[in-house]
């Protein structure tokens, strides 16, 4: 589902911040009616608010840095540092929640970053003098991106619902809030073009953000956040995979070498037997 989130930025016409307050408050408003709708209120605990509060700054954060970040070194580098995100949910995993990584996980993360490089391709000379931002950008993406996954699971500890659909909508309204405020200060409009461009949000906030981010969340507490991490390695190759359906991208014997090592390393990283070792403490 979010790997179709490049897909929806393409085709409407909206600057970043814009498309992404619209994703951000299409998809908290069709929770929000969901609840409704079934009859559920917004019950959390007080402790499930706060962290709450803290995902949703991180989650705004995670969408303004990618934003930026593209706009100084492209899609595609950005993207791929993005998904640096696999080493700070090892890194929390090991020293805070006691999870230890197999060896074989050990080599698996590595090995599929090495496999998004060859998709996303490393050509320097095209990068603007500003590239070094651009990379301060996509390493905070990763950090806050990694940050909203570990607060969101910790909000989910004690719940006993099976879907964060009350998790979710909470982030995407505070985050879109945030956004809003991101594009008054930019001075950014937030006017919609055309019904196209409509239909294109509606499908990115409801498909891309509100369904996946309901199935990311319901999976945290069930795999370990290495597991997490390397799962969702899986965005960025589905995201190329939809460049080339859609929108007639050329494909190279490199890339496609780069996809196949990249799932490879998924693979190996998620097999039963290369489970992480829990914690018990």
């Amino acid at each position: 589902m979010i790997s179709f989130s490049p897909v929806w930025v393409k085709l409407v016409n909206v600057s970043p911040t814009t498309s992404g307050f619209y994703r951000l408050a299409i998809g908290g408003a069709a929770l929000v009616l969901f609840l409704m709708a079934t009859g559920k209120r917004l019950t959390l605990s007080k402790r499930a608010w706060t962290i709450l509060s803290g995902s949703a700054v991180l989650f705004a954060l995670d969408i303004w840095f990618w934003h930026r970040s593209i706009d100084y070194v492209g899609p595609g580098l950005a993207t791929l540092l993005a998904n640096f995100q696999v080493f700070f949910m090892m890194l929390v995993g090991v020293l805070l929640l006691r999870q230890r990584p197999r060896a074989v996980q050990l080599f698996a993360v590595p090995l599929a970053l090495i496999g998004l490089g060859l998709i996303v391709g490393f050509d320097w000379r095209d990068l603007t003098a500003d590239y070094r931002l651009g990379v301060v950008f996509g390493l905070l993406t990763a950090v806050a991106y990694a940050g909203y996954m570990l607060t969101m699971r910790a909000a989910r500890t004690d719940s006993t619902d099976p879907l964060p659909t009350r998790e979710v909508a909470v982030i995407s309204i505070g985050s879109a809030l945030l956004l809003g405020l991101a594009a008054i200060a930019e001075g950014v409009s937030l006017a919609i073009p055309s019904y196209v461009d409509a239909a294109w949000l509606v499908g990115y906030g409801v498909l891309s953000h509100c369904l996946g981010l309901l199935l990311i969340a319901s999976s945290l507490l069930k795999v370990s956040t290495t597991e997490a991490g390397l799962a969702l390695l899986l965005q960025p190759i589905l995201s190329f995979t939809w460049d080339v359906v859609f929108f007639a991208r050329e494909m190279t014997l490199l890339e496609l070498s780069g996809a196949a090592i990249a799932l490879s390393a998924i693979y190996l990283g998620s097999r039963p037997a290369s489970k992480q070792v829990q914690g018990t403490g």
